[in-house]
């Protein structure tokens, strides 16, 4: 009979200090998330340095958590998973030392995860049937990608943002509105309330690259309607600016998904990211899918933000394919997905 691989996972690319038990990289044992929302709040966004030390604080805590809600120990471990980028270097670097120590003391091998890669298995945590290939957009306040999921760690970015990531457009507005931090949440509900037909806003397509995103243009229109209303002494209704904001990014997010599933002839689509939990892209890209007869697939909204049960998932796809790191893995904050750690 085949052994269960178990994989003690870490994260702390940015404000979240995480530790997971994942066993055979879907099934979920432990999933330990120490947020620092609330510390960031007061200053309207992440200071990379006081999450850093707020990750130091909590990482033994997280792990030592997540190996008992898994009723298992550091003996029963084949593997621990960590991410080693894109993300901050300081916060990186917390886990990643905290990873090579654990691996170094007990003789565990080692597996460097990318954030995004990680992201992207999420899907696998609870749609047991997902397997690649398939089409899936990632959209959080970093990134957003459309990936083609060739293999289970072999992916092809076909399209990304050429400034602004939706999710960092999402907070922009959030704070010229007066919402505060974090952006994405606070607009998802305020624009449940708005009319999304309200404000006309642009939804900008790149000529020479169509699947390539752009927010920058969507955010200053908003800004300047803000500011224009002010001027000329207009009432602002914060829930329709909110709500057609939000639908100019779903369309265009949706729009690109629909496109590569229709053009690479992929029958299954995946979301994935801090912003693929919004409530109003969700339900447009399902509606979406159906109607191009497109299996949608989503994690639920506790694993798209950053969170390590997605990094073992990802994790133990790279270890039974053979990836181990040694003790000269780095934290790298701006690498690419598909990229290998070469040291």
């Amino acid at each position: 009979m085949k052994k269960d691989v178990l994989i003690l996972a870490i994260e702390s690319s940015c404000d979240e200090t995480a530790a997971a038990v994942v066993k055979n990289g879907r099934e979920v044992l432990s999933n330990i998330i120490s947020s620092q929302i609330d510390l960031h709040k007061l200053y309207g966004g992440v200071v990379p340095e006081i999450a850093s030390r707020k990750h130091i604080e909590k990482i033994n805590q997280v792990i030592e958590e997540a190996l008992s809600e898994a009723q298992v120990t550091l003996d029963d471990i084949d593997a621990i998973g960590v991410t080693y980028g894109p993300g901050l270097v300081g916060a990186l670097l917390v886990g990643v030392a905290e990873a090579k120590a654990i691996s170094y003391a007990r003789k565990i091998p080692l597996v460097g995860v990318h954030h995004i890669e990680g992201h992207i298995s999420a899907n696998y945590i609870e749609n047991k049937d997902l397997e690649p290939p398939f089409a899936c957009l990632v959209v959080s306040g970093g990134h957003t990608h459309l990936v083609v999921v060739e293999d289970y760690g072999k992916y092809r970015i076909i399209g990304k943002t050429r400034d602004d990531a939706a999710g960092e457009a999402f907070d922009k507005v959030a704070r010229a509105i007066g919402l505060g931090y974090p952006g994405g949440p606070k607009i998802d509900r305020l624009s449940k309330e708005g009319n999304a037909e309200a404000i006309r806003f642009p939804k900008a397509h790149v000529a020479d690259a169509p699947y390539d995103f752009s927010f920058s243009g969507l955010k200053s229109a908003v800004l300047n309607y803000l500011n224009g209303c002010k001027m000329k002494g207009e009432n602002i209704v914060e829930a329709d600016v909110a709500a057609s904001f939000q639908k100019a990014v779903t369309d265009v997010l949706v729009e690109h998904a629909m496109m590569a599933v229709k053009e690479y002839g992929f029958d299954k689509l995946a979301i994935a990211g801090g912003v693929a939990s919004n409530s109003t892209l969700r339900g447009a890209m399902q509606e979406a899918c159906e109607k191009n007869h497109v299996k949608f697939y989503h994690p639920s909204p506790i694993l798209c933000t950053d969170n390590a049960a997605m990094i073992g998932a990802a994790a133990y796809y790279e270890f039974i394919n053979g990836v181990r790191h040694g003790l000269d893995l780095n934290a790298v904050p701006n690498l690419k997905l598909g990229e290998r750690y070469e040291g």
